[in-house]
């Protein structure tokens, strides 16, 4: 099977069911039964593949991640309660107090948080940087420096990278690279095709089939050798490829409980059947809209990966042939004109979430990266003028009406 969507309906289920359901069902449960002591001690022992306790293992959580797995064609998958649990758990599995992590400058406002505060309680050091200066990128690197996070198009600057440059410094370098790719995941954007060892994706967005649910995933390709990590050193002994995978199911997630829910697992595997059409329709009206609004004199800066204009372009066509996302931004004169435009729009829903079926619209300035002064703001490429519109599966006429009615309003 080759087909995109003919491999997520066709994925086989780990076991028959009794009832011939062709979707897994729920499994709702905390404990599982075992027919003897010695069954339950070899299964607590990893000897034998058996789910013990859903905060570590359930068979509907497995599901999703083994569908996942055949999309991807990686090594293996982790599915968590959110993107940043996910985040969070591949960090404190393969960095340690004083570490450092190199990083793009240009991230999501919480990221951004979580490596600028939440982790120098552990004394562990962000060097942030720009991803398009790799000189300044190995500049960065030093015998500490345990990987190198990216954002496949930053949100909401909207930059791109260069991944196969990037790669070839980590590779040089013996250090793993881990991207973010809730921007663009499956269909748009093959990770293992340019060289990432590790994916994250935040599948609350086009995953989840519509904001249905919160949920994370960490997939892992195959490609780094753990045994250059001294926290793994022991672990790829036993384990090799499969290192971080089992250090994360035996230790890291298992303690911090950062576990996706069988209901929320339910949804977004569900919601993978769906994701190319979902993905193609938002990603069309994104196109068309940044065409739109680009002659329209109030309007200024649009930014949209899949136009010409667009600074980064050539890159997005390197890296996303297909689509280029569903994001775009633009600039009005004041921050005045912004709300006033956004308060006016009748369809547009004003709200945080990106890569909904619904168009979503916020200005970042003052809602995600409301939290950082004015300089640090602009620092991180987020000006009091810049709108950010995550274009849903809406009807595009009907949008192009939404926004020009709110046009002549402000």
């Amino acid at each position: 099977m080759k087909g995109f969507t003919t491999k997520i309906l066709n994925t086989e289920l780990p076991k028959k069911d009794p009832y011939g359901s062709i979707h897994i069902p729920i499994y709702d449960n905390v404990a599982f039964e075992f027919e003897s002591s010695k069954e339950i001690s070899e299964a607590f022992l990893g000897r034998i593949n058996r789910h013990v306790y859903s905060r570590i293992s359930n068979p509907t959580v497995e599901y999703f991640e083994k569908r996942i797995k055949v999309l991807t064609d990686s090594l293996g998958v982790l599915a968590l309660s959110s993107g940043m649990a996910a985040i969070s758990n591949l960090i404190l599995t393969v960095v340690g107090a004083g570490d450092n992590i190199v990083c793009t400058k240009y991230i999501f406002g919480n990221t951004y948080s979580l490596f600028s505060y939440t982790l120098k309680k552990f004394n562990i050091e962000a060097r942030f940087v720009d991803p398009q200066n790799h000189e300044e990128i190995e500049r960065a690197i030093d015998d500490k420096t345990r990987l190198i996070f990216l954002e496949s198009i930053t949100n909401p600057q909207l930059i791109v990278s260069d991944f196969e440059k990037i790669t070839k410094i980590a590779k040089n370098k013996n250090i793993l690279l881990v991207v973010d790719t809730t921007a663009t995941p499956p269909p748009i954007f093959k990770a293992k095709d340019f060289g990432i060892d590790v994916e994250i994706i935040s599948s609350t967005k086009f995953i989840s089939a519509g904001a249905t649910s919160i949920g994370g995933l960490i997939i892992d390709y195959g490609t780094y050798n753990w045994g250059n990590n001294p926290y793994l050193k022991e672990y790829y002994k036993k384990f090799g490829p499969y290192t971080l995978l089992s250090k994360l199911r035996n230790e890291v997630y298992r303690n911090l409980g950062a576990c996706l829910s069988p209901h929320n697992a339910f949804l977004q595997s569900l919601g993978l059947e769906t994701i190319h059409l979902r993905v193609e329709k938002a990603c069309k009206n994104a196109l068309f809209i940044a065409n739109y609004l680009n002659y329209i004199d109030i309007i200024k800066n649009v930014r949209y990966p899949g136009l010409e204009s667009f600074p980064d372009y050539n890159l997005a066509i390197k890296y996303f042939p297909v689509y280029q996302g569903s994001i775009l931004t633009f600039e009005l004169p004041t921050k005045e004109k912004c709300f006033s435009f956004m308060d006016n729009l009748k369809i547009i829903r004003k709200s945080t979430n990106i890569n909904d079926n619904r168009s979503l619209i916020i200005h970042p300035a003052t809602t995600i990266f409301s939290e950082y002064d004015e300089n640090d703001r602009l620092k991180l490429g987020v000006t009091n003028t810049t709108i950010r519109l995550s274009v849903g599966i809406e009807d595009v006429e009907d949008l192009i009406e939404d926004i020009n009615n709110s046009l002549k309003k402000i």
